[in-house]
Order: structure tokens, then C-alpha cells, then sequence
């Protein structure tokens, strides 16, 4: 079917065709999983698109909304992504994301697991270890 006359597509294989998801299946996961909305509900990976309808896409803790431009079943390159698809997500939802950047440790409770890669360099740079510089020397007797 040529892509101009196109009047829907499946959701899992436009998100997979515009980028959103690295893979088709991942795709097909997402809305298996309830991750994938239109209209505020939860749709199956066979659920036909159509051109002007918002898809809300939550990956904690935030949830993208992206407006159907253009219909494709074939993937693209990221410069064209843009003619397909209009991010529409509200501000406050990259707040989320800023405040969990910032606050650092996103998903670990405190005091559950071994402590990350990351944990343990935050806490060598706060603790200075091995890292004391001198600014006298004990070997003069001045």
C-alpha cells in the first residue's frame, strides 16, 4: 500500500517506524503492558491509527504525549521523524523528569540492594578518599 494513501496503520508499527521504540516487539510490549493510551485508554498493539490523534506513552514517571502527523509503516531516519509526529507533551511532565534527575537514586528504595557504580563514586568524592593533598611538608623542620 503506497504510504500517501494510507488512512490508518497499527500503533505498534507506527511508534516503532517514528522512533519511539527501538523494536517492533518492544512496541507491542508497551501496549501489552499498558503503557500505550489514546483518549486516556489502553490500547492493544493491532489498534489502527489515524492522522490528528494523540498517543500518551507513559515511561516512568512520565508519560509523552505525541500527536499523528503523517502515517508510515516503514522505518525512518530521525530527520524525517518530525513530519510524522509532533511531541505535545506538557511542561510539567519534563519537571518530573528534571526533579527525579536531580534528586538522583530514581527507582532504588533507600537501603535495598547493593549500592550503584554512581552511589559509590558520589561517596568516595564526598568522603575524599585517598585524595588528601598537603599544602605543608613533613620532612622540613622549619
Amino acid at each position: 500500500m503506497n504510504e500517501t494513501h494510507m488512512n490508518e496503520v497499527r500503533i505498534d508499527k507506527w511508534m516503532w517506524a517514528t522512533r519511539i521504540f527501538k523494536t517492533r516487539t518492544i512496541a507491542a510490549e508497551a501496549c501489552k503492558k499498558n503503557r500505550v493510551m489514546i483518549g486516556g485508554t489502553n490500547v492493544k498493539p493491532s489498534r489502527m491509527i489515524r492522522t490528528g490523534e494523540v498517543i500518551q506513552i507513559r515511561k516512568p514517571p512520565v508519560t509523552y504525549s505525541f500527536k499523528v502527523l503523517g502515517l508510515t509503516e516503514r522505518r525512518m531516519s530521525a530527520k524525517l521523524v518530525p513530519e510524522y509526529m509532533e511531541n505535545v507533551t506538557p511542561p510539567e511532565q519534563y519537571e518530573i523528569l528534571e526533579m527525579n534527575r536531580i534528586s538522583g537514586f530514581v527507582d532504588r528504595a533507600r537501603g535495598s540492594g547493593r549500592p550503584t557504580k554512581k552511589d559509590r563514586r558520589d561517596l568516595e568524592e564526598f568522603n575524599g578518599a585517598d585524595d588528601f593533598e598537603f599544602d605543608f611538608d613533613f620532612d622540613s623542620e622549619d
